[in-house]
């Protein structure tokens, strides 16, 4: 199992290249806007997941969006809304929606209806990314998952500790930190979460050239 294709551009934002399509979670803080999505994952409402800026330079006219349900309404071009459990099938993706928020804080409360995302990839490979939530009791649902973008930052959502705990409840073939280095958390976080998991699941922390 490998991370080809997939680049972590900071926060929670990802971009992932796969069978000639393009996917992108939470853009945040674009800096190359040259690769357009044909796919856009937003898990919820916050700046720094639904960045409309960002969002729109990354976006050409048949680009799919897919959000929560609060995102809705503030883009051109027309957006689907998820809520935990439908599934949907776009661009080569399949999407499954599952449940994010918070246990021990309310920046993210269960009633707002907030996402992560299950996705299969055009390559076979399944990918999880678990949005901004704590480590939450749904997580022992996802299964088969090749690999778990997890937030690790603290005070909004898990600090490395709690997001070390969800990975071995998960049990991907890779665990990859998010959620650190902009608004909260370092790479420190990434650091720690890397070292809870070493020899239990294979850690990469991406932008660093660490893979353990």
């Amino acid at each position: 199992m490998n991370t080809d294709g997939i680049f972590w551009l900071g926060q929670s934002a990802f971009r992932i290249e796969s069978g000639g399509k393009v996917l992108y979670i939470d853009p945040y803080m674009i800096t190359d806007p040259a690769k357009k999505a044909d796919i856009i994952l937003i898990t919820h409402a916050h700046f720094d997941h639904c960045s409309v800026g960002d969002i729109q330079q990354i976006t050409k006219k048949d680009s799919f969006i897919v959000s929560a349900e609060s995102c809705a309404g503030k883009f051109e071009n027309e957006v689907k809304t998820m809520r935990a459990g439908d599934v949907l099938d776009a661009a080569g993706f399949t999407v499954v929606a599952v449940r994010a928020y918070n246990t021990d804080k309310n920046f993210h409360p269960k009633s707002s209806g907030w996402l992560g995302f299950v996705v299969t990839l055009p390559d076979g490979r399944r990918i999880y990314h678990a949005g901004d939530t704590d480590n939450i009791p749904e997580m022992k649902d996802i299964k088969n998952i090749d690999i778990a973008f997890l937030p690790v930052g603290g005070t909004y959502t898990m600090d490395a500790e709690e997001a070390a705990s969800a990975a071995l409840v998960i049990s991907p073939k890779i665990a990859v930190p998010m959620h650190y280095g902009s608004v909260v958390g370092s790479s420190a976080d990434a650091g720690q979460f890397a070292s809870l998991l070493k020899g239990k699941i294979k850690t990469v922390i991406m932008g660093s050239g660490l893979d353990i």
